[in-house]
């Protein structure tokens, strides 16, 4: 299938993450947190399609909606009870949602952040963190993994753009700082008063190894942003609906201006959210800020993401936080089994959303912490684990759902335990 696709799709994926290693793989179906391949192999599955399958694969709520929204309309371009309904519903949960714009991808949404921030505040400047990912657009994907020779000294990082294609002036309007270190990160934002239009962060660091937040440190940026009367923007396209029905901000207590979403929102249907206070986002309206999308609140995604969220908000959370106990247990048994072995391993995040470090560092705190990790080590544990039937993302993240059963993950853990003895 790889070489009949390959003559067809770009790079025979659709894509370019996807082709890396362990290796491209081609499925057929799925259930709860097992994936079946075309080859009948199965697998207990922690991609979750990197990240959205928070329900996990086939969930007879999502199934039954879905089918129920397909026999309509799929899409009236015009404004339906479906969007104010999960509108609302977002509201309810999410504590800085004040207003709420639907869009269909991350990218998208933080597009939308950036043209909103800077219209609320007359500033250009957008401050975002070495190693957090904002999509892949060209004002956005800067600094996302930079190679150690080009990032410059901590205290003032030096913009990189990771793309060929993308221009030198991509990066004019951005300004760089390391994450948790709020010392530098006031030093830089003195240096650049009354420039700053947002500083924007993943409120946990997953796209680069799944880095927490010190404590204190984003009540400290909050009051920095204040200080320099600046917008606070978090990206909560992994968090949001993951780490609880409120995302990190419900969870860590910090409520930001803005926030984007999307992954989980609705359970893998293609849907991605911005929310944040009604001022900035009445700009829309009232304030010349552009925006639109053919296909923004259709009723197919919306769907979804009703059931979805319907099932994430029932019983105040109690599926995401058996999800989130579930991590943690199979967690607490890969930090077991390395130690056991005397392999050096760190486990970072939470219990949905968690990375393997090969390293001898005992703490990482920000994406330089993460370049004396042992990716050839790595790889070599995703393909054995891989072979034993479990699959993780391929940077070492590991997604639980709320389908993984205490089954499941003594299972899993039995397959790590094998695989570090192997290493």
């Amino acid at each position: 299938m790889l070489e009949r696709a390959r003559g067809s799709l770009a790079g025979g994926v659709s894509s370019p993450f996807r082709a890396k290693a362990p290796q491209p793989l081609y499925f057929e179906n799925g259930c709860g947190a097992r994936l079946r391949d075309v080859d009948g192999n199965e697998y207990i599955d922690y991609q979750l399609a990197w990240g959205p399958n928070i329900l996990g694969y086939a969930n007879p709520k999502l199934v039954e909606a879905m089918r129920a929204q397909a026999e309509k309309p799929l899409t009236y371009g015009a404004q339906h009870e479906l969007e104010i309904e999960v509108a609302e519903r977002i509201q309810r949960m999410v504590p800085c949602a004040e207003r709420v714009m639907f869009t269909s991808s991350g990218s998208e949404a933080v597009q939308l952040v950036h043209r909103l921030a800077r219209a609320a505040k007359g500033r250009e400047l957008i401050l975002k963190f070495e190693g957090h990912y904002h999509g892949w657009m060209d004002s956005a994907l800067i600094s996302y993994h930079p190679p150690a020779h080009a990032v410059g000294p901590l205290e003032r990082p030096e913009p990189v753009l990771p793309s060929k294609g993308q221009v030198a002036n991509a990066a004019d309007n951005t300004v760089i700082a390391p994450w948790n270190r709020l010392d530098i990160l006031e030093q830089i934002l003195d240096a650049h008063a009354g420039r700053v239009a947002a500083v924007m962060m993943e409120a946990v660091l997953c796209n680069s190894g799944c880095l927490m937040p010190l404590p204190g440190y984003l009540e400290g940026v909050r009051d920095l942003c204040r200080k320099h009367d600046c917008l606070l923007v978090f990206d909560e396209v992994i968090t949001g609906f993951r780490m609880g029905p409120g995302g990190a901000q419900k969870h860590f207590g910090i409520a930001p201006d803005l926030a984007s979403f999307g992954k989980a929102v609705a359970g893998g249907a293609p849907l991605s959210v911005v929310a944040g206070r009604r001022d900035v986002m009445e700009l829309m309206y009232t304030g010349g800020v552009a925006f639109g999308g053919t296909f923004n609140g259709n009723p197919l995604v919306l769907g979804a993401a009703n059931a979805t969220l319907g099932e994430l908000e029932r019983d105040s959370g109690a599926l995401l936080e058996q999800a989130n106990r579930s991590g943690e247990r199979l967690m607490e048994g890969i930090r077991a089994s390395a130690a056991r072995h005397g392999v050096p391993l760190q486990v970072t995040g939470f219990g949905t959303a968690f990375a393997l470090h090969f390293t001898g560092r005992t703490e990482l705190t920000h994406y330089r912490d993460t370049f004396d990790d042992d990716g050839a080590k790595l790889q070599r544990f995703l393909i054995t684990a891989l072979g034993s039937g479990v699959i993780g993302v391929p940077d070492g993240r590991f997604y639980t759902s709320c389908a993984h059963t205490p089954a499941d993950i003594d299972e899993t853990i039995a397959v790590v335990d094998r695989t570090l003895a192997a290493l």
